[in-house]
């Protein structure tokens, strides 16, 4: 297939998937924005990594932010590693309403694929995501599962978490290492250490 119809192809499911219109009330912006949120890990909940990955201005980013603020879909804390910098959580509110996110013909349409044919498609367009970014300068984004951060093999021991962020310091839980992380940077996929038994990571 010509690779310019792919491009397309990509671009044209992206726009029927995400509406060009109110759903629910809320607009494609801020459906990015909770979707974002729900994905994103606690040291990139931030309107600067928002922006970044959405590749906005963070002015545009914070009046979108803020108006979910507003219709209390989220909320902000004060960060604990940094009392000066903020962290927006989702609501109950919000992850009620994700449950009607236009995207999930989306999701439905990708679940009802193969799981190897699955597999080769996320590679693929995880590897088409990493070409743009690096030639458009972006932050790649990323899951701890596959970043060269990750420390830890899944074993608990005195003292030490199972796994912990290198760049951070900070330890992470088993459930942490499928969120997105601004800080990102692409390695090696790690065994997960799943009830005791070891599995190999998901290709991203």
């Amino acid at each position: 297939m010509d690779s310019r119809v792919i491009a397309e192809l990509i671009l044209h499911l992206g726009r029927i998937a995400s509406r060009e219109a109110l759903v629910e009330g809320l607009t494609p912006a801020q459906w990015a924005v909770l979707r974002y949120f729900a994905r994103a890990n606690r040291f990139s909940r931030t309107p600067s990594a928002f922006a970044a990955f959405h590749g906005t201005t963070r002015g545009t980013a914070s009046q979108t932010i803020k108006s979910l603020e507003t219709q209390a879909y989220l909320t902000r804390m004060r960060s604990e590693a940094d009392g000066r910098s903020t962290r927006l959580d989702l609501t109950d509110k919000a992850r009620a309403i994700l449950a009607h996110d236009p995207l999930e013909a989306l999701v439905r349409a990708a679940d009802a694929l193969p799981p190897g044919a699955r597999g080769h498609f996320t590679d693929s367009l995880q590897r088409i995501l990493g070409q743009v970014a690096r030639e458009r300068g972006t932050p790649p984004f990323g899951t701890c599962a596959s970043c060269e951060h990750l420390e830890g093999d899944g074993c608990c021991r005195e003292g030490r978490a199972s796994y912990a962020c290198g760049f951070v310091s900070e330890p992470l839980l088993l459930k942490e290492l499928d969120d997105l992380c601004i800080n990102f940077v692409p390695g090696k996929p790690k065994p997960m250490t799943v009830t005791g038994s070891v599995t190999g990571a998901a290709p991203r």
